[in-house]
C-alpha cells in the first residue's frame, strides 16, 4: 500500500472540546496545526455535555475557588492529585469567562451576569451548603461551548481533517514521538502525519460498557494508541456511572435536572436519597447516588414491571422552568422514555458514562511513564487532553462539571506550553523506517483475514464482558473470572474477519480498527479493578466494602506488555495552600 507524508508542527488527535481548545492556543500562535477528527467537529462526544462548566463565579452567591478545591478533592475520593486539582479550580473563572467572550450563549440571571445552577457535590464553605456553580447554556452547555470553540477555530484558519482515524503513535528509538499514522475514512488511505508535537484529545471509551451514555465514537483510540506504544494507562479500574441514564436507552439526563429541583423516587414514592445523603440529598455525588439507586432495586423498591429502574420526578418544577431550563431534556424523555416530564417522571438507572483514569501527564499535560528511578519521566513530543488523559484532577470519582471544565483549562495549558517550547525553532527529527510497519499490517491482516469472527461480534463479547464483571457492584469472583473472559476475547480481536469488505466508506476496516482500541481500554480496566482490594469512589468493591488509604491510596498504571502494574503516589500536596487530608466521605 503506498503510504503519504504529510508534515505540520503539530498535529491534535480528536476535535472535541480540549483539541479544539488546544489547537486554538496554537494556531493563534501561527504555528501549522493539523486536527484529525472521526467526525464533524461539532458532532464530536463534548457536545454531548449537558448541565454546564464548572466556576466559582460567586453570580449567586458567596464562593471561592479552594471551596472548589475541596469539593473537587472530596468528590476524587482523595484519589486526585491536589497540585492539578488546585491549578484546574484557580484557572476556572478565567476560563468561563474566556468563553463568554468568545461568544459562548451561557443562561443570563436578570442582571446580565451568568445564571449558574446547582450540581452534585457543589459546596459553600467546606460542604456547610449547596453553592450554585455550575455555569450553564439551558441544558445543552457542551453543544454551545462545541460551536464556540469551532467558530473560534474557524477564524484562526485551524486545519480540520474531517473523517480521519488516527491508527497509531510514530515513535523512535529514542522514545520520541513524531506523528501518528492515519487512515482516510472514505478513500482507506493510509498517510503519515509528522510532528514536532502530538496531542492526544481523543475522549473515553465507554463503548467498552454495553450499557452506556457515551456515543458509538467513543472508543478508546487514544488510549489504544498509547497503550500499544509501550505507554501505561493511569487509574483504569474508575469508571463513573451517571445515576440517571434512561432506562432501556442509557440516554444521558444532566445532573442539572435535580440541580433545578428534580427528585429521585422509588416504587413507594419515597425520596429515598433523604436516607442515604440527608444533607446533599439528590446532589451527593454521582457514584454515592448511582450505588443508592442500585440498592433501591436490590432491595425490591425499583419501578416498573420488572422492577429495574427508579423515576426521576420534574413536574413539580412547572412546564416555563422545564422548557426555559431544560428543553433538551424534555425532547430525550419523550423520544426514548415515551413520557413528558412536565406530566409525569421518567424511568432512570444508572449507566456508564465518563472515564477517570486515562494515558499519565504532568500538570503541563505532557504524557509521563513513571518509572523506579524517575517517577516523572516525559515522553518528548507528546501531550494527552481530555477525557482520555489522566493528570489526576477526577481522582476515583468525577465531581459534575468538572469534565467541560477540565477541557478548556488542559486545552488551553497545554497549548500555552506547546507554544513556550518555540517549535519554530525546531526541525522534525527523522522517521523510523518502521514508522508505518504495524497499522499496514492490520490493514493487510484484515484484509487477508477468511475465517474468524465479525467486529461487532467480538466488540459485543467485550461489552458484555464488561457490564456483567465490572459494573456498579464487584467482587473478587466476578472480576477474576472477567480478567480471564477479556484476555480469551483479545485473541478473537487477532481473528477479526471482515465479512462484507466492500462495505461503503471503508465501515467494516473502521469499526474492525476500533475493537483493536477497545480491547486495550478494556484489559487496562479488567486487570486494574480485579487489583485494587478496596471501595473508593467508583470502584465499589462488595468483598472489601472500607477505603484502605494505607495499602491503596495510590494509582495504578497499567502496562500492556504482559498486562502488568505498576503504582505511583498520590499527589496530595497542593501547589499554594494547605492540602485537605484524607477522611471519610458523608452527604
Amino acid at each position: 500500500m503506498q503510504v503519504s507524508n504529510r508534515k505540520f508542527d503539530v498535529v491534535v488527535v480528536g476535535a472535541g472540546g480540549s483539541g479544539m481548545r488546544c489547537a486554538l492556543q496554537l494556531a493563534r500562535a501561527g504555528l501549522d496545526v493539523a486536527v484529525l477528527s472521526k467526525v464533524f467537529p461539532t458532532r464530536s462526544h463534548t457536545v454531548a455535555a449537558q448541565g454546564g462548566i464548572g466556576a466559582s463565579l460567586g453570580n449567586m452567591s458567596e464562593d471561592n475557588w479552594y471551596w472548589h478545591m475541596f469539593d473537587t478533592v472530596k468528590g476524587s475520593d482523595y484519589l486526585g492529585d491536589q497540585d492539578a486539582i488546585e491549578f484546574m479550580c484557580r484557572e476556572a473563572p478565567s476560563v468561563a469567562y474566556e468563553l463568554e467572550h468568545m461568544g459562548m450563549p451561557f443562561d443570563r440571571n436578570p442582571d446580565g451576569t451568568i445564571y449558574q445552577r446547582p450540581f452534585g457535590g457543589h459546596t459553600a464553605n467546606f460542604g456547610e451548603k449547596p453553592v450554585q456553580r455550575a455555569c450553564a447554556a439551558a441544558d445543552r452547555t457542551g453543544h454551545a461551548l462545541l460551536h464556540t470553540m469551532y467558530q473560534q477555530n474557524v477564524e484562526a484558519r485551524t486545519h480540520f481533517f474531517v473523517e480521519w482515524m488516527a491508527l497509531d503513535l510514530i515513535r523512535d528509538a529514542e522514545g520520541d514521538v513524531l506523528g501518528v499514522v492515519a487512515l482516510e475514512m472514505e478513500t482507506g488511505d493510509v498517510t503519515i502525519f509528522e510532528a514536532k508535537t502530538t496531542v492526544l484529545a481523543t475522549g473515553g471509551a465507554g463503548r467498552i460498557f454495553a450499557a452506556s451514555t457515551n456515543a458509538f465514537i467513543n472508543t478508546g483510540d487514544g488510549l489504544g494508541m498509547a497503550a500499544r506504544a509501550g505507554i501505561p494507562l493511569q487509574d483504569m479500574e474508575f469508571w463513573q456511572f451517571h445515576p440517571t441514564g434512561v432506562a432501556g436507552a442509557g440516554v444521558l439526563i444532566t445532573e442539572g435536572v435535580r440541580g433545578e429541583g428534580g427528585i429521585l423516587l422509588n416504587s413507594n414514592g419515597e425520596r429515598f436519597m433523604e436516607r442515604y445523603a440527608p444533607t446533599y440529598k439528590d446532589l451527593a455525588p454521582r457514584d454515592f447516588v448511582s450505588r443508592s439507586m442500585d440498592q433501591e432495586i436490590k432491595e425490591g423498591r425499583g419501578c416498573g414491571p420488572r422492577k429495574d429502574h427508579v423515576l426521576l420526578k420534574l413536574d413539580h418544577l412547572g412546564a416555563e422552568t422545564i422548557m426555559k431550563r431544560l428543553p433538551s431534556i424534555r425532547e430525550i424523555a419523550i423520544r426514548f422514555a415515551n413520557v413528558d416530564p412536565i406530566k409525569e417522571p421518567i424511568p432512570v438507572v444508572p449507566t456508564i458514562h465518563y472515564q477517570m483514569g486515562g494515558v499519565p501527564t504532568n500538570i503541563h499535560s505532557q504524557v509521563v511513564m513513571p518509572t523506579a528511578g524517575d517517577p516523572a519521566k516525559v515522553v518528548n513530543g507528546l501531550y494527552a487532553i481530555g477525557e482520555c488523559s489522566c493528570v489526576s484532577v477526577h481522582g476515583a470519582n468525577r465531581l459534575g462539571t468538572n469534565s467541560l471544565l477540565d477541557l478548556m483549562v488542559f486545552g488551553r495549558s497545554a497549548g500555552n506550553h506547546i507554544v513556550a517550547s518555540k517549535l519554530h525553532e525546531r526541525a522534525h527529527k527523522p522517521l523510523p523506517k518502521d514508522a508505518a510497519d504495524r497499522p499496514l499490517a492490520r490493514l493487510a491482516q484484515l484484509d487477508a483475514s477468511t475465517s474468524g469472527e465479525g467486529s461487532h461480534v467480538v466488540a459485543d463479547a467485550i461489552r458484555a464482558t464488561m457490564q456483567s464483571h465490572c459494573g456498579v457492584f464487584r467482587t473478587d469472583a466476578a472480576m477474576a473470572e472477567g480478567v480471564k473472559a477479556i484476555h480469551d476475547i483479545a485473541g478473537a480481536v487477532e481473528r477479526i474477519h471482515l465479512k462484507d469488505k466492500s462495505r461503503i466508506f471503508n465501515v467494516a476496516r473502521i469499526e474492525a480498527l476500533e475493537v483493536d482500541n477497545l480491547i486495550e481500554t478494556a484489559k487496562a480496566t479488567m486487570v486494574s479493578a480485579e487489583a485494587r482490594k478496596e471501595s473508593r469512589g467508583a470502584h465499589f468493591h462488595n468483598d472489601h466494602t472500607a477505603r484502605d488509604d494505607a495499602n491503596w491510596m495510590k494509582h495504578t498504571l497499567w502496562w500492556r506488555d504482559g498486562s502488568t502494574l505498576t503504582y505511583k503516589d498520590v499527589h496530595l500536596k497542593a501547589l499554594t495552600v494547605e492540602p485537605f487530608k484524607p477522611k471519610a466521605r458523608t452527604f
